[in-house]
């Protein structure tokens, strides 16, 4: 094809060189090779020393063999282009053939000059650092490669190759720091305990790339300046022993719900139409996650609560949310078979979630942040909602555990009664004009 511009002179030239190089790249990715030799040199006959067309002379006298030549080519290509990225990632390119190590390294810090998260220079640079015999350095590159990647990015087979080269380097250097760390701190850690450790131990999963560190993204009010657990130390809420003693009697209440008032179990998920659903379109208005309130946003439900006394006796000693409209809200919480709770946050962390297991079968786990754990009947834990958790049931029976939500314990009285007073506020500034269609139900 032949390649006409209404300009003349140089800026018409170069215009035309512009248009017929990107031709022949396009040629060449497709392996038309006839005709890209073809528009290559019509380009070399309008301006034989443009950078692009010396970047394809350079290719082409490469896969002939000459490395050497191909080298003095890119080296004045990079010298008339030095800003252009792809100019210095062929000179490295080149140099690797020639095992001319340390140069290529050099050449691919002036591509990352331009742009220090370029994928393909980062893995580029962590491969020559391989061939350097530098695992570490390598792999901190490689770690740097990884983390340009945005979730569900797709690359081509050559390149995801590389990045699964890259994601085994990391992992290895990673365990060989842990082996070091393990036999370093080995004193240290046998004379503490696991709680001692357990901010030091996270702080260590996020060096060694295990986990990151998980932070509170409430959906609604974020209270600043708490200090922020995924699960609480047990030794802030003196009142779990009193509720992990009456568990028996909590679960039999709860046996006789399910025997008895299955019409009071409700989807805890109903959102109304016309809002977007997200996670939540699988368990929207379904019953494969069900709840039986004894309280709900404020509100006690008082047939429920007459057939559960034991239950509300044992809440009565947990210092609940008290906002009207809002707390308490307790529940029974009923996951069915083969149901996952997606990944979500909760509204606000002026409170936290406490959970009693009552009824678990093999097969169920609980996630929040980087921490997973596996209910145990009887034994309460108490968390931050407002990270990031998800839930499981890969059993073949439902599981069932008491959730209630209460104060968090950093919050002082006053705190809570400015928290308790703005709620109500804002609730009834919202209200006055109704409820919004598409309102969340909850």
């Amino acid at each position: 094809m032949n390649v006409r511009s209404a300009q003349t002179g140089p800026a018409g030239d170069e215009q035309r060189v512009a248009v017929l190089m990107a031709n022949v790249e396009r040629l060449v990715a497709e392996r038309r090779d006839a005709d890209a030799q073809r528009l290559f040199a019509e380009a070399a006959a309008i301006l034989p020393d443009h950078p692009s067309v010396l970047h394809e002379q350079a290719r082409r006298v490469a896969l002939a063999g000459d490395s050497e030549g191909a080298r003095a080519i890119m080296e004045r290509v990079v010298g008339m282009a030095p800003a252009h990225l792809p100019f210095w990632l062929s000179l490295a390119a080149i140099l690797r053939t020639m095992a001319h190590r340390d140069e290529e390294l050099i050449a691919l810090d002036r591509a990352l000059a331009l742009n220090p998260t370029h994928l393909v220079a980062l893995l580029q640079k962590g491969a020559v650092l391989d061939l350097m015999n530098k695992p570490r350095a390598a792999a901190a590159v490689y770690g740097h490669a990884l983390e340009t990647l945005a979730a569900g990015t797709r690359v081509s087979a050559p390149i995801e190759a590389h990045l699964a080269h890259a994601r085994r380097r990391v992992a290895d250097n990673a365990a060989q720091v842990a082996a070091l760390l393990e036999a370093r701190l080995a004193g240290l850690r046998a004379d503490s305990s696991g709680a001692q450790r357990l901010r030091f131990e996270r702080c260590m999963d996020r060096v060694l790339g295990r986990t990151r560190i998980y932070a509170p993204e409430p959906t609604g009010m974020l209270f600043p300046y708490l200090n922020h657990y995924e699960f609480h130390p047990r030794e802030h809420f003196p009142w779990l022993e009193a509720l992990e003693a009456a568990g028996d009697s909590i679960r039999e209440e709860l046996l006789g719900v399910l025997s008895a008032d299955r019409e009071g179990i409700q989807p805890y998920i109903a959102y109304g139409e016309g809002l977007p659903l997200n996670q939540w379109r699988e368990l929207n208005h379904s019953r494969r996650w069900g709840a039986y309130f004894l309280w709900e946003d404020g509100r006690r439900l008082e047939a429920h609560a007459a057939r559960c006394p034991r239950t509300v006796a044992a809440l009565a000693a947990a210092p609940q949310v008290d906002i009207p409209g809002r707390g308490p809200t307790a529940f029974f919480s009923i996951l069915e078979p083969h149901t996952k709770i997606p990944p979500h946050t909760g509204t606000t962390n002026i409170r936290l979630t406490a959970h009693l297991p009552l009824i678990v079968p093999p097969g169920c786990r609980f996630r929040v942040g980087g921490e997973t754990r596996e209910w145990r009947p009887g034994s309460a834990w108490v968390f931050d909602d407002t990270i990031e958790h998800e839930a499981w049931n890969d059993s073949d029976a439902a599981r069932a555990i008491l959730i209630f939500d209460v104060w968090n314990p950093q919050l002082t009285p006053l705190e809570r009664d400015l928290v308790r007073a703005a709620t109500v506020v804002i609730a009834e500034y919202n209200a006055a004009e109704g409820a919004a269609a598409g309102e969340v139900i909850r």
